[in-house]
């Protein structure tokens, strides 16, 4: 068989295997889009810009304990779990056992943490497993849909644990969670994403001292 021909016949595995994969993650999204539409933010998984913005402020050599709601299928997982250190932690919370289901047997990396669960309880869980505080929270839940008082309680229990100087980021469709925010952070920076499906907006809540 000529060279190239091998080669060929050699990567054609691989790119069935990467194709599958991929058809994989978004089936997985898709099915927990359908069974739970007002606990998961778009049908589509974030793009890489927004991405790359939303955790663009976070200051990784002063984080030891990121926490994400709604992770989904791990989007954001291997960008944080790429930046974190060595000795940090990433614990996702997400009501869905498709998607936690999913997401352990994704990531091996010993550093992340998948909870099944609401991130209503995340003082709870955040002590359960060992800290007294967060350094970030990252959330794509959709404020606007979300089950009425859940916003509220979600936006306070995250002020409160988070660490002075820590930060709340938000990536959403709409300016909703930008008003729970408000009643506990009183600086909050706002951005856009455009290349995003559907384009979204972004709010980085600060958590000062003395807040």
């Amino acid at each position: 068989m000529p060279k190239n021909q091998n080669a060929a016949a050699i990567n054609r595995p691989r790119l069935k295997q990467k194709f599958s994969r991929l058809l994989g993650q978004w089936g997985v999204f898709f099915r927990g889009f359908l069974e739970h539409p007002r606990m998961v933010g778009s049908i589509i998984p974030s793009s890489r810009f927004t991405v790359e913005k939303m955790l663009a402020p976070v200051d990784w050599e002063q984080c030891q304990l990121f926490v994400e709601y709604g992770p989904g299928v791990g989007t954001f997982c291997q960008p944080v779990l790429d930046r974190l250190p060595r000795d940090g932690t990433l614990i996702v919370i997400d009501t869905n056992p498709l998607f936690i289901d999913y997401l352990r047997r994704t990531f091996a990396d010993s550093r992340f943490v998948p909870v099944l669960g609401s991130a209503e309880e995340v003082e709870a869980i955040v002590k359960a497993n060992g800290f007294e505080h967060a350094d970030y929270v990252l959330s794509g839940l959709p404020f606007s849909t979300l089950p009425d008082g859940l916003g509220p309680k979600i936006a306070a229990n995250t002020h409160s644990i988070l660490r002075p100087g820590g930060g709340f980021l938000v990536y959403q469709f709409s300016a909703r969670a930008r008003d729970f925010m408000a009643r506990h952070f009183r600086h909050i920076d706002s951005g856009f994403e455009w290349l995003n499906i559907l384009p979204c907006k972004l709010f980085w809540g600060w958590k000062r001292a003395g807040d």
